[in-house]
């Protein structure tokens, strides 16, 4: 049996997360593209890139302003892109739309039927994907990328990862007062063990507002 084994820890790259300020910007300027409402729901609700580029209409229920999380889209070697169901129950999740992301996606929804009509018969959309290219087929993960990072450019602000669009609704949430436990659901991640470990640079700025608060509660206590 081998003793003495060091077991090499994961190290998980740091979350630069967008200021408010920052994520305005960035939402303005994006605004002018077609690209809009994916960085909407990654930064309204904190879809992954997959989730959000897997997502069909069928999970999309406008009038009650529900959405329900349950296939990402992913490349597979030799089979291009794939529609693939979500690996944990925690990712297959039921979230609450913002009353702005119900506008954005039925602004989108129109958007994409006059696509539609445009390309005839050379549309493709067989999954019913909320979010396609001109022609209806998936969108190149790489693509968006590439977008994104040109749109932080026209908007003055830093170079974030587009995964950092999810890790900015988390820390805007926390600074909010918004819960970890409630944070760990809209994310869909497996533990709150997670949430708080991702999160912990912004925890003690948290806990202290609601340590002053509880101060003020208290009448001081001196």
């Amino acid at each position: 049996m081998a003793k003495n084994v060091q077991l090499g820890t994961v190290e998980r790259p740091e979350v630069q997360a967008l200021t408010v300020e920052e994520a305005r910007k960035f939402l303005r300027q994006a605004r002018k593209g077609r690209f809009y409402a994916v960085y909407a729901v990654a930064l309204g609700i904190g879809l992954r890139r997959g989730e959000a580029l897997g997502l069909r209409w069928d999970d999309v229920d406008l009038q009650n302003g529900v959405l329900r999380v349950r296939q990402a889209l992913q490349r597979h070697k030799g089979e291009g892109l794939q529609l693939v169901p979500l690996k944990t129950q925690r990712s297959r999740r039921t979230i609450r739309l913002p009353a702005n992301l119900v506008t954005v996606l039925k602004e989108h929804k129109i958007e994409q039927e006059e696509e539609r009509l445009a390309a005839g018969r050379a549309w493709a959309n067989k999954e019913g994907l909320v979010f396609t290219t001109h022609v209806g087929t998936p969108i190149e993960p790489q693509n968006l990328y590439r977008h994104f990072r040109a749109v932080c450019d026209a908007a003055g602000i830093r170079r974030v990862r587009l995964h950092d669009l999810r890790h900015t609704c988390a820390t805007i949430l926390l600074a909010q007062g918004v819960d970890t436990r409630t944070i760990m659901e809209i994310l869909g991640h497996s533990t709150i063990v997670l949430t708080m470990n991702t999160y912990a640079h912004v925890l003690p700025e948290h806990q202290a507002t609601a340590l002053d608060k509880l101060d003020a509660a208290l009448g001081g206590l001196t």
